[in-house]
This record gives C-alpha cells, sequence and structure tokens, in this order.
C-alpha cells in the first residue's frame, strides 16, 4: 500500500535535497516544519529512501505527499527504485544527474538515451513514468546544431518526460520560456529556483528574487504537473528560503495554497 497519493495539477512541491542538512539531523522535525510552511507535497530520493521506514513513517506523520521520486537510472536495481516509489504514491522516477563529463558526444547522448529507454519500459510496468532533469552542460553542449538535451530528447522514447530545471537552462545559455515552450508536453515537473544567472549554487536565491522570468516560465507551460523549489545550496537559512519560494509560488500555482 503506498504511502501517499498522487500529486494534483499545477501544483507545488519540495525537493527534498534542499534540505538535506536539516534531514540529516533531525527527519521528522524537518519534515514537520516543510510541512509548516505550507508545502503539501515533496520530492524524494532514493538516497533518502534508503534510510529505512523511519523516511516513509516520517512523511507519514508530517502529511507530506510524495509527487515525484529521484534516482540515478544509469547501471541501477530499477525493479528496486521503482518498488520504493510505488510505496511512496509517487508518478515518476526522475533521473536528476548524469555529471558533465558524461556528456561529451553524440555517442554520449546515445548511450543516455538507452539507459532512459530501457527504465521507460520497467517503469511502465509498475504503472510508473521516467523523466530527466536537466543541469546547465545539458543545454551548453551542442552536436550538429541542437543542444545535448534536444538530443536526447529525439532519441528517447515518447513517454519519457522532463523536468527541467530553468535556472540551470538559463546558466547554459539557453533561454527557459523558449525551452519550455518548444518542448511542450514532455515539460511535465519543473525546478524553480532563482539568482544571478550563476554557477554559484551560494548565489541562488528564493523563487522570485532573481533574474529568472518565472511567470513567463509558467504560462509557457500550463501541461506542468508539479513545480518543485529546490535550492543546490543556500547562503542562509534554508527554511527562510524555502518559505520565500513558497509564498511566491503559491499565488502563481492553483494547486499549491494551503
Amino acid at each position: 500500500m503506498s504511502v501517499t497519493g498522487p500529486s494534483s495539477l499545477n501544483s507545488l512541491s519540495l525537493q527534498l535535497y534542499s534540505v538535506r542538512n536539516a534531514l540529516d539531523e533531525d527527519l521528522a522535525g524537518t519534515l514537520a516544519r516543510v510541512a509548516e510552511i505550507g508545502y503539501q507535497q515533496v520530492e524524494c530520493s532514493y538516497k533518502l529512501f534508503s534510510r529505512g521506514p523511519e523516511v516513509a513513517s516520517a512523511l507519514r506523520d508530517s502529511g507530506l505527499s510524495v509527487a515525484t521520486f529521484t534516482s540515478s537510472l544509469v547501471d541501477t536495481d530499477h525493479e528496486a527504485i521503482f518498488a520504493a516509489a510505488v510505496s511512496l504514491g509517487a508518478t515518476a522516477v526522475i533521473d536528476t544527474y548524469i555529471p558533465e563529463e558524461f556528456w561529451t558526444s553524440e555517442e554520449d547522448v546515445d548511450r543516455i538515451a538507452g539507459h532512459l529507454n530501457r527504465a521507460a519500459v520497467g517503469a511502465a510496468a509498475h504503472g510508473l513514468r521516467v523523466g530527466y532533469h536537466n543541469h546547465w552542460w545539458e543545454l551548453e553542449r551542442q552536436f550538429a546544431g541542437k543542444s545535448a538535451l534536444e538530443l536526447l530528447v529525439d532519441k528517447v522514447r515518447p513517454e519519457v518526460v522532463l523536468e527541467i530545471d530553468a535556472y540551470w537552462v538559463a546558466v547554459g545559455g539557453a533561454d527557459p520560456v523558449a525551452v519550455v515552450r518548444n518542448f511542450g508536453d514532455r515539460v511535465r515537473f519543473l525546478h524553480l529556483k532563482d539568482g544571478p544567472i550563476s554557477r554559484d549554487n551560494l548565489e541562488q536565491r528564493p523563487a522570485g528574487q532573481g533574474r529568472l522570468p518565472i511567470d513567463a516560465i509558467l504560462a509557457a507551460a500550463p501541461q506542468v504537473e508539479v513545480g518543485a523549489v529546490e535550492f543546490d545550496e543556500y547562503d542562509g537559512d534554508i527554511f527562510e528560503g524555502i518559505a520565500a519560494s513558497h509564498a511566491f509560488l503559491s499565488q502563481r500555482l492553483p494547486g499549491a495554497a494551503v
């Protein structure tokens, strides 16, 4: 039996990586604080889930549902990952990090697409979708006149979806509004942070406090199911940061308000 239910359309979530240090110190207390801020959903990783059954229990006790689940899908035990995702009620498993050194050629893109395609077939048997989340290098790297991310989308199965990190798109030199619009229905999830458009993670800011055109991005992607607040790092109190993002985005995602 799943712990949680599926996410609602146009809803707001929190990528729990943002509060990873607090989770290490106090799992239950951190999740309770996330819920107190107003979040109803989170994005949970297989790494966190693997800490043990206390994770599912703490999520249940906090009232947080799991909108999306993240894990590497390259050379991993897909069955264990998919079983974990189903147990938490997630509808998609997203590979959120294939390092820059693995994107050096079209052949690299072919290999990555192959991994995602195999995962997608296995995921479907569990009622799940597979997705991919970008960083800047998939936009910055160009092959045959296309970005590596565009080539990847050309090569993966049609049911493979995207979780677009709009900030990293901009850091990679692309227009996030155009990218979201051009990929259309492939974009089912967003990561939303803000800042000066810099690779320095400590410069990341809450949504609405930087240069990212968040309103235009959301307008370009009405099909997006969940927008997830995320900070890779934060130079301040992370709970204040995720609260500021929630306050800004809950006015823009109709399913987010409490």
